[in-house]
């Protein structure tokens, strides 16, 4: 591993190439934040892909893309006169040493479950913190991640199940509801409950310690891998997917989980 002073300079190189590209590139020197945001956000996701596979190597290298964004944000801030690398990295230090009192200050925490509901009760301290607990929660998130960090805030103040078994007669309650909805075919309904019943699962998840959207994930990448093997047996034997049986479309189903 790299000294502080070659991260140091390591970061000094990045952000010397940067102001190089950003004259003498057409395409980078054309950016604004607008145009930027797209790309950002595919970053990020491109990130949360390798930290989902575990591949160092494109951790590393996804963290390098996140970073050049975090770095483009800045330089364009510098160019307008509002705000540059240092004040984003001094606003940052700023706050995770108010933050973490039980670190810097004389506070206690025996636990990371205490140190989350101590972080809450600060930022409804801070001057430019959350005016609500749920507030800091961005209204842009997908509604299953949005659910899981909302679930998890109020949980930081209170808001939460005395026991994690507790939310297993929610969920029966929800499913229960759902299938009533459908049998008595009202649409509205049916949304209405099936969106209780996936928030209910959330949380059950929550509590267990299981992240849901990754675990969502793995479910999805098991499910491709597994239907793709059924697509490649269909093309062996040169039939359409379309055309063959179900039970015979099980049967490879079950074969490609033998091969996991």
């Amino acid at each position: 591993m790299h000294t502080r002073q070659e991260q140091l300079e390591a970061f000094s190189r990045i952000m010397d190439t940067l102001d190089i590209l950003r004259v003498k590139c057409p395409w980078d020197a054309k950016q604004t934040n607008e145009s930027l945001r797209p790309n950002t956000i595919e970053e990020v996701y491109e990130l949360a892909q390798a930290l989902l596979d575990d591949k160092p190597d494109e951790i590393r290298k996804e963290l390098g893309d996140v970073l050049l964004h975090v770095l483009f944000y800045s330089k364009i801030g510098s160019e307008q006169n509002k705000f540059d690398i240092a004040d984003v990295c001094d606003a940052l230090n700023k706050k995770l040493i108010f933050r973490h009192p039980h670190v810097f200050g004389e506070v206690k925490a025996d636990d990371a479950h205490q140190v989350e509901m101590n972080w809450e009760q600060i930022k409804l301290k801070e001057k430019d913190g959350n005016k609500s607990v749920l507030s800091g929660v961005p209204a842009a998130l997908p509604a299953l991640v949005k659910a899981f960090r909302v679930q998890e805030k109020a949980a930081n103040v209170g808001f939460d199940w005395e026991t994690a078994s507790q939310v297993w007669d929610k969920v029966k309650e929800e499913c229960a509801e759902v299938e009533e909805a459908v049998n008595n075919k009202q649409s509205r309904d049916i949304e209405s409950e099936f969106g209780d019943l996936l928030f209910a699962v959330i949380n059950a998840a929550r509590l267990y310690g299981i992240n849901p959207e990754n675990a969502l994930e793995r479910t999805n990448r098991k499910f491709i891998s597994r239907f793709n093997y059924i697509e490649s047996k269909a093309k062996q034997q040169g039939q359409n997917l379309r055309d063959m049986p179900l039970e015979e479309m099980d049967r490879y189903w079950n074969e490609a989980k033998t091969q996991e």
